[in-house]
């Protein structure tokens, strides 16, 4: 395992702050710099591992200042923004239904209201257990069953 050059020791913690797996930064650094890392070495530049728990203050600094910089930019891209996901999953399914491919339109309702965060389940509590931590409160949920209704024919007549 041959030292490596603060080049090479800034990109593995960088690439490693932005939340790749210590495969994927050895073998980016293979095809950047042609060195061979093993994913063990790459390892022991993340401070957020057993491994790398004596990483040098310079390099814990600039892994810490990298992913702070990494999780405000992911804030700032569309896509990571629920409303913007909701809008274009809202636009998916009114074309889906205009096109009457409901069974597309059911799954993109249904994806919809995952992002919304289990809204779409029944949420039934059992009166005598106490809910303990908030996190208890909002995953409370004794059964996800839907009632068939009675009005509604069980074969669909299209």
């Amino acid at each position: 395992m041959a030292a490596l050059k603060n080049d090479v020791k800034a990109f593995i913690v960088q690439a490693l702050a932005c939340f790749d797996t210590p495969t994927q930064v050895s073998q980016a650094v293979k095809q950047e710099f042609d060195i061979d890392v093993t994913r063990q070495q790459v390892e022991q530049h993340d401070p957020t591992k057993r491994a790398g728990a004596n990483l040098a203050a310079k390099w814990r600094t600039l892994f810490e200042d990298t992913r702070k910089r990494f999780r405000e930019e992911t804030a700032e891209i569309p896509i990571a923004n629920r409303a913007f996901r909701l809008r274009g999953l809202g636009r998916m399914a009114e074309k889906a239904e205009n096109m009457r491919n409901l069974a597309l339109t059911a799954q993109l309702y249904e994806q919809a209201a995952k992002e919304c965060g289990d809204m779409y389940v029944n949420r039934k509590l059992e009166p005598d257990k106490p809910l303990g931590s908030q996190a208890d409160q909002q995953h409370a949920v004794a059964e996800y069953t839907l009632e068939p209704d009675e009005n509604v024919p069980t074969t669909p007549h299209l």
